[in-house]
């Protein structure tokens, strides 16, 4: 299976930098069609409106951080299916134990370079 480089990604997090960085990395990687939300509820809003291929989420966001906005995504019969990688810069197991529960596709600890999200991508949507 390959990834489809045209699917809508969704890359949410409260630090404009940060979105910055993520969708240039994706860019270099080839995906095209990019949305952010600067948090949760943003991005759910997004999500209702434009079916999604992949959501990258902030962990540490306000209002709702990004394992409420999984918890959501995962209890919504339509959005359940999306693929949801989760991005933080703590790698405490409790958090990791408390995504995975929650429904996480994969997992990213800050720093992490276009390679580590290439790799990360391709163990959740297949090969690029």
């Amino acid at each position: 299976m390959s990834v489809d480089m045209n699917m809508n990604v969704l890359i949410v997090d409260d630090y404009k930098t940060m979105l910055r960085i993520i969708e240039n990395l994706l860019k270099q990687l080839g995906f095209k069609n990019i949305h952010q939300a600067t948090d949760g509820s943003a991005a759910l809003k997004v999500l209702r409106e434009i079916p999604m291929g992949l959501i990258i989420s902030d962990w540490n966001m306000q209002p709702m951080t990004g394992l409420q906005l999984l918890k959501e995504v995962r209890a919504d019969d339509k959005l359940k299916p999306t693929p949801f990688i989760m991005i933080t810069a703590e790698s405490k197991t409790e958090n990791v134990v408390a995504a995975k529960e929650a429904g996480v596709n994969n997992y990213i600890v800050k720093p992490f370079n276009a390679e580590t999200l290439k790799q990360k991508i391709a163990a959740v949507l297949g090969s690029f």
